[in-house]
């Protein structure tokens, strides 16, 4: 599987974030300790997200950026055989508009929010946190996208591995990032980083699973909520 980038928008120069994964030396062994990956909020995610939030959580400005990007490397609407993760959903998934596929599954801890999606086909009420193992079979999507939510895994190696193992050999993974988050519920190596340790936080992910290509990382919006896509 891949998992690829490209500039959602014309822009001058290159943000210095961009060349982060440009020939990365990674370390023999995975990086990270287990206190990376604890939140100062522990109790229940479930309680957390059990109250539906219809708001957005990043600005207008990179939401359209965002979805420029989309139109660029999503399968054009309603192409046979496609189908389409949006994991982490929530009430809306950031594609163009109008934008359908047979399959597009969505994956989330608030069923009202999952409800409301239109974009959706299905979905699937699930922490990832608790069990990282999707209910999905081998080669199943085409496309998996995930909307300023991977900084919340505390899980991240099984879930990349999931993805890994239910994405088609020509797949693409997407993981959009922003510097705006639930701060309380953040891993403590995300809240402790900035933009550049993100992404290549993001690309170690992507690294230590194994079986995708090396990943590439894109600035698409320079406004006040800055959104980042691996």
């Amino acid at each position: 599987s891949r998992s690829f980038v490209a500039a959602a928008r014309p822009r001058q120069g290159v943000s210095p974030v961009e060349q982060i994964l440009k020939n990365v030396e990674w370390p023999d062994e995975f990086p990270f300790k287990p206190d990376d990956f604890s939140r100062f909020d522990e109790s229940s995610d479930t309680v957390f997200y059990s109250a539906p939030r219809f708001v957005t959580h990043i600005d207008d400005p990179a939401i359209r950026a965002l979805t420029e990007y989309y139109s660029q490397v999503l399968p054009p609407s309603n192409t046979p055989g496609v189908a389409i993760l949006d994991m982490c959903s929530s009430w809306v998934s950031h594609y163009p508009g109008g934008y359908k596929q047979e399959k597009i599954v969505g994956m989330g801890m608030n069923e009202d929010e999952l409800k409301k999606n239109p974009v959706l086909t299905e979905y699937v009420v699930q922490d990832l946190n608790v069990n990282p193992k999707l209910p999905f079979d081998d080669n199943t999507f085409d496309v998996i996208t995930n909307v300023v939510s991977v900084d919340y895994l505390t899980k991240p190696m099984d879930v990349f591995k999931e993805m890994r193992r239910i994405l088609k050999p020509s797949g693409l993974a997407i993981m959009s990032f922003s510097n705006r988050c639930f701060w309380t519920k953040a891993i403590s190596i995300w809240t402790s980083t900035g933009d550049a340790d993100h992404a290549w936080i993001v690309g170690a992910y992507f690294h230590y699973a194994g079986g995708f290509e090396p990943p590439e990382v894109c600035h698409l919006s320079n406004n006040h909520a800055t959104t980042w896509c691996s």
